[in-house]
């Protein structure tokens, strides 16, 4: 599990590095965005993978990586947009959104850490693309949730969903650093 956790670290750095320096280049202008429009940019980064996974050729030079680093980057907004509700104008300094930003990374490794021992680490022998259908499922939870204005009845919320998907994303980069490592 320490191995899990620095892994986790190491691209949650990555994340976080474009995270910042995206608030550099355009502020915190996604602070406008409701959450059923995170939930739809995650679902077109997730069916792109999907996309990518089945597909033999590509005529656009990306990788699954950098969608499963948007992925990440787009959930950690949709948390900090379901704690603070979205903006008419952008109205958070670059500091304060990345500060915002690393604690609901620490939030979803926190639970990640707490479901890798429950459940033990069984995601190391699962495929990268069976980690996707599980991101697709949990973006058409969320989306369901969205359309029932925010009510479940014996569900999770819908913070615990985005943070699955933090965390599924992080798997997948992981599995995919270590093809390359053991290739």
């Amino acid at each position: 599990m320490l191995n899990t956790s620095a892994q986790f670290d190491e691209i949650a750095k990555q994340c976080a590095d474009l995270f910042e320096k995206k608030l550099k280049d355009y502020g915190a202008a996604w602070r406008i965005l409701r959450l059923p429009s995170l939930t739809d940019q995650i679902f077109i980064k997730a069916q792109r993978i999907r996309t990518l996974q089945e597909n033999v050729v590509r005529k656009v030079d990306e990788d699954e990586a950098s969608e499963f680093i948007g992925i990440i980057n787009y959930s950690a907004i949709a948390l900090i947009q379901l704690e603070l509700g979205a903006a008419l104008q952008p109205d958070l300094k670059p500091e304060k959104a990345f500060q915002l930003y690393k604690e609901k990374i620490a939030q979803a490794k926190a639970l990640m850490l707490d479901k890798n021992h429950d459940y033990g680490e069984v995601w190391r022998d699962m495929r990268i693309s069976s980690l996707t259908d599980l991101i697709l499922q949990k973006i058409l939870r969320v989306k369901q949730i969205e359309d029932n204005a925010g009510k479940t009845i014996v569900s999770e919320g819908l913070d615990a969903n985005y943070q699955d998907m933090i965390n599924y994303a992080v798997f997948a980069l992981i599995l995919m650093h270590d093809a390359k490592t053991e290739a």
